[in-house]
């Protein structure tokens, strides 16, 4: 049983390898040799007045791995000059998080590993990015405007990078000096040209891929500002809403997340990020809860990436259209084969710390 921290994840784990491996888990979604259960969140009060527990998880199987994925966070919302601004979360204090994945043998059951999630979780996301960006935009795409300037926005230019021969990044963020780090960092690092942008208009005009890696709670793009030809890809249902997604030609969700259950007073879909949630706590502490500021955009006769792979349904068929990949769905599957990459990577490098099986297995059936 191994435990792995994120220094590891990130010393074996390449971008390239971390979508390949997506992509053949999710190939395998079509023959039965992969599946997945959507994600499902409990919230809880919490301590702070201005804010609530939530606890998530999220199961998946691939190439004989099944991945158990944990969140233990605290969320609250602050207001941005009286507007619905952003979402944050912690876990015990600002600044440090909770989040596990545990890895099972198919095979025999055995527990494999332990992994932190915090850099597994931004290498699946940003893959996923890159997994859609190769599946719907222009192979001659060069512009990609990105905006935010977070963990999530790193990894995103990372896979786009790693699928199209981007030229030149234009990047947007709220915060001035975030956007002028990410630019001088990731233009260091890479070798491609990024230029920081005064807002997120002047970063989208011209672009060919358009990718929004925001906690913003409101859409960060209009549609007016969407041109021909045009790949968008996001990180969150939030930043952006349904006369944006109209634009859109074509129209792509990685997987169904939706659950087929209906709502009740206890069990409520959309909660910020929540495709589905178990909801505790009194009608006046719920009130703690955002509210949605427009309609969470329909996604349920959207094809997915199964359909596009497997000819049932088109992709991009003529470079004049704006197309759109949405990464939500088979996350369970992403935590599956990308943990199961890092863990053979990490199993081959003599990486980890060997915890005793005998903490994880017992003699008392349960």
């Amino acid at each position: 049983m191994l435990l792995i921290d994120n220094k590891v994840v990130e010393h074996v784990l390449n971008m390239s390898e971390c979508i390949a491996a997506q992509e053949a888990a999710f190939a395998s979604l079509l023959t039965g040799g992969a599946i997945g259960r959507p994600r499902i969140d409990m919230y809880v009060p919490c301590d702070q007045d201005n804010g609530y527990y939530r606890y998530g998880s999220v199961e998946g199987t691939s190439d004989g791995i099944l991945a158990v994925r944990l969140k233990s966070d605290i969320l609250v919302w602050p207001k941005a000059e009286g507007k619905a601004g952003s979402e944050q979360k912690f876990c015990i204090r600002p600044g440090t998080y909770c989040g596990l994945v545990f890895l099972f043998n198919t095979g025999n059951g055995e527990p494999l590993a332990l992994l932190n999630d915090g850099h597994l979780q931004h290498m699946r996301v940003g893959g996923a990015a890159g997994i859609g960006t190769r599946l719907l935009s222009r192979e001659s795409s060069r512009e990609l405007c990105i905006i935010g300037s977070g963990g999530m926005a790193r990894t995103f230019f990372e896979a786009i990078t790693a699928v199209r021969d981007i030229k030149r990044v234009r990047v947007y963020s709220r915060t001035r000096a975030n956007c002028l780090r990410f630019a001088k960092e990731m233009s260091e690092h890479s070798g491609i040209e990024v230029v920081p942008m005064d807002s997120a208009r002047e970063a989208v005009q011209g672009a060919d891929i358009v990718a929004t890696c925001t906690d913003s709670m409101t859409p960060v793009i209009e549609a007016a500002w969407l041109e021909p030809g045009m790949h968008v890809v996001a990180l969150a249902p939030r930043e952006l809403n349904q006369e944006i997604v109209d634009r859109f030609d074509v129209k792509i969700q990685q997987g169904r997340e939706d659950l087929p259950m209906p709502e009740t007073e206890r069990f409520r879909k959309g909660i910020s990020g929540s495709p589905g949630a178990y909801v505790a706590g009194s009608e006046e502490e719920q009130m703690r809860l955002p509210k949605a500021k427009h309609q969470r955009i329909q996604t349920e006769n959207w094809p997915i990436y199964t359909d596009v792979i497997s000819g049932k349904a088109p992709g991009r068929v003529s470079d004049d259209q704006i197309t759109f990949y949405y990464t939500v769905g088979n996350w369970g599957v992403q935590f599956s084969s990308v943990g199961g990459l890092v863990y053979r990577k990490a199993r081959e490098q003599g990486l980890g710390m060997e915890l005793p099986l005998e903490w994880f297995i017992q003699d008392i059936r349960n």
